[in-house]
């Protein structure tokens, strides 16, 4: 996600390297280059321009205080104009209703019944609500049946009428199911086409002024480029939506629907699609995703999500154990089973300062521990509970057992050693506290075995 942005800006920025004050001509020479990043970012060429000139007239006479260099000025510059074009702040959505409709819409492919699954998680785990899936979408072979797997991967209800071809009546009739059963958010998954047409359009409309939703969200596919731009804006000329969910944004997107949309319907972003699986939904803050195009990391969602599952009461026994050097392998597969619920691992490695750059060219696998995971399935029940007990003749066991070389297995222990000494020092915060001590500055461990 915006690596080759990323690395164009960060190119740009280097022409201000080694001068020592900010002139018209190094100005005008670094933004030059920024605008080539944008329009190879798919952003347009008007778009690109205004933003640039912008910056151009904020940094012209700024007086560069003695801790600043011209080149952190200008990143200052161009991140406080990343946060403008991209909304400023994040949206919420409208749940006040006893009984809140949202309707989805956009093309056909661009994830809208995956979006509503993951919605509908979303909503059920952090927003504590009892959502109910509506599928609207009666034209698209197995939309249906699309929708009631997603809702029964996600444990929620989902309302649905094979025998009618009316999402107009179907989707009044879901709202007095939802109403009647204690439903209070309703999720219209509405049907798509390949390319705009009025049928559909006046079909969506209809279906609005039915069930008078509280939120209208467009979803649309970021890897489509300045032609999301363009759908965006006709679908919002037709419906006048409240929010865009931009999906597939850790696919090999160049972002120019990220940087513009907001810009061209006026409308926020409000979610972001960042992988397949269905708790792989972020809240949109432009403020983090201009950090995190500018190569600084994003600590705050890091944070945000290792709090997500942190437990009180095992981080209470944990630190128990750590106190009486009594942590074992037991626990650092836990640890481990902690880490992949926050997500993808070069994702989050992306949220660390710094870190974004280090890992360019580095491949990490989806399932990264797995092979951690297959050396420590390997030990025995007492290997496990007392490490200590690892010596060169149950390390080659090991290493034969889970079809790995003597050398990796030596490097799990020592990252299992390392990672114990840690949470000694730090006593007793578990995976919460080592993601706070990398908010204040702290390191990140080695990337796990595997790749």
């Amino acid at each position: 996600m915006f690596e080759n942005l990323s690395e164009k800006l960060d190119k740009a920025f280097s022409v201000l390297k080694g001068h020592g004050k900010i002139t018209e001509i190094n100005v005008a020479e670094t933004l030059k280059e920024v605008r080539r990043a944008l329009l190879d970012a798919d952003v347009s060429f008007k778009i690109a321009k205004e933003f640039t000139n912008k910056v151009k007239d904020k940094a012209i006479g700024q007086n560069v205080l003695t801790s600043l260099q011209p080149g952190q000025l200008m990143v200052k510059l161009v991140k406080d104009e990343l946060c403008q074009l991209m909304g400023s702040q994040a949206e919420g959505i409208n749940l006040e209703s006893s009984t809140s409709v949202i309707l989805i819409a956009g093309l056909q492919g661009s994830g809208k019944t995956t979006f509503s699954g993951k919605l509908a998680l979303f909503l059920k785990s952090k927003k504590s609500k009892n959502p109910l899936l509506v599928a609207c979408d009666v034209y698209r072979p197995a939309a249906i049946n699309q929708l009631e797997i997603l809702a029964e991967q996600v444990g929620v209800a989902v309302y649905t009428n094979k025998e009618s071809k009316d999402p107009v009546a179907i989707a009044k009739s879901a709202l007095a199911y939802a109403k009647q059963n204690g439903h209070n958010v309703v999720i219209v998954d509405t049907a798509g086409r390949l390319a705009i047409d009025e049928q559909m359009m006046n079909e969506i409309a209809a279906v609005k002024a039915a069930v008078i939703p509280q939120e209208t969200l467009f979803v649309v596919d970021a890897m489509t480029g300045q032609d999301a731009v363009n759908t965006a804006k006709t679908f919002n000329d037709k419906l006048d939506y409240d929010g865009v969910v931009l999906t597939k944004l850790d696919g090999d997107t160049r972002g120019g629907a990220a940087l513009t949309i907001k810009s061209i319907v006026n409308k926020p972003i409000k979610f972001v699609g960042m992988g397949e699986k269905m708790d792989a939904l972020d809240v949109f803050h432009p403020n983090r995703m201009a950090d995190r195009i500018l190569g600084m990391g994003d600590v705050v969602s890091l944070v945000e999500r290792a709090q997500e599952q942190f437990d009180e009461e095992k981080a209470r026994k944990l630190q128990k154990k750590i106190a009486k050097n009594q942590f074992d392998f037991n626990d650092f597969v836990e640890q481990i089973g902690q880490i992949k619920k926050m997500g993808n691992v070069k994702d989050l490695m992306g949220m660390i300062p710094g870190m974004g750059k280090a890992m360019k060219g580095v491949e990490i696998e989806d399932d990264a521990f797995k092979h951690v995971e297959a050396m420590i399935g390997s030990m025995t029940k007492d290997e496990r509970a007392t490490p200590s007990l690892l010596n060169g003749s149950r390390r080659q066991r090991i290493a034969r057992g889970s079809g790995r070389t003597i050398s990796d297995v030596n490097q799990l222990i020592k990252q299992f050693n390392d990672m114990g000494k840690v949470m000694k020092m730090m006593q007793g915060g578990g995976m919460k506290n080592m993601m706070k001590s990398m908010g204040k500055g702290g390191g990140m461990p080695n990337p796990p075995l595997g790749r």
